[in-house]
């Protein structure tokens, strides 16, 4: 559980995000591309993307495993405002967060040595980093963009309703069963114990259409506080998820080859040698 801490000045400076933010679609999709749901709603959206993205899913995937801990810096708060805002703060990360992120990372799992050249700041591979994700965004979310935004507006237009109406606390109250308000704390259900003080930050809530189950938090606490959670799809709606049209469906058989099975080996040793 990850127990959100408020006071009143985090009340009266909570909000909920204008729109969908691509970032955290983009990297969030990761997970439901490879999830063994047997939903129809992805399916064809599952064959789209693997049929138009291998290039930039070998770079993108080793960065977003399927379960636990990806790096913060894919997900920057710019991204709020568009693609290239967020790309470009991407690629502005510092080195040092750079190296201490993917060194988490590879504290879990073994990772590709070409991510060395991301962890010390190159330029060039940063610039492969932005161009990956720019790349499988514009061809694998871009085009379900419409659908996607329908659902995050919709549940965006419920969740002001209430806090028009009667209030932030009001606005927590709305996002059961996943949350529970029980003032000061707003109890999320997460796969690990957290304690996230907001100390009058306040907090951004980000409806998202490819986050699944349950909300997703920075790590890192001194980043700008947001908190993605899955969009309630509308009461009205059929589980429809971006329209594309059919591809064979031998196309997912390609997934496991794009990250290699087992990958490379770590680059933790690396990381931290060069400090």
């Amino acid at each position: 559980m990850l127990r959100v801490h408020f006071t009143a000045q985090d009340l009266a400076r909570t909000r909920v995000a204008d729109g969908a933010d691509p970032l955290w679609e983009t990297v969030l999709s990761l997970h439901s591309l490879r999830e063994c749901r047997t939903e129809p709603a992805l399916a064809d959206w599952r064959q789209h993307a693997v049929r138009h993205g291998p290039g930039p899913l070998r770079d993108l995937l080793p960065l977003v495993p399927l379960h636990g801990y990806f790096p913060d810096f894919l997900t920057p708060f710019a991204s709020l405002d568009g693609v290239e805002p967020g790309l470009e703060a991407v690629m502005s990360t510092p080195r040092e967060r750079l190296r201490t992120e993917l060194t988490l990372l590879a504290g879990h799992r073994a990772l590709p040595g070409w991510l060395r050249g991301i962890a010390e700041g190159e330029p060039a591979a940063l610039r492969q980093l932005a161009r990956s994700l720019r790349t499988y965004h514009h061809l694998a979310i871009a085009p379900g963009w419409p659908r996607i935004a329908q659902r995050v507006g919709a549940d965006r237009a419920l969740r002001m309703h209430a806090l028009g109406q009667s209030g932030a606390e009001a606005m927590l109250r709305t996002f059961g069963p996943v949350m529970r308000w029980r003032p000061p704390v707003l109890e999320v259900a997460y796969p690990v114990q957290r304690e996230l003080f907001l100390e009058g930050r306040g907090l951004v809530f980000v409806p998202s259409y490819f986050c699944r189950d349950e909300p997703v938090a920075l790590v890192d606490e001194a980043l700008p506080p947001v908190l993605v959670y899955p969009a309630r799809e509308p009461e009205s709606a059929h589980a429809e998820g971006p329209r594309f049209r059919m591809y064979g469906s031998e196309a997912l058989r390609d997934v496991p080859a794009l990250i290699g099975g087992r990958v490379g080996t770590r680059i933790a040793a690396g990381i931290r040698s060069a400090e």
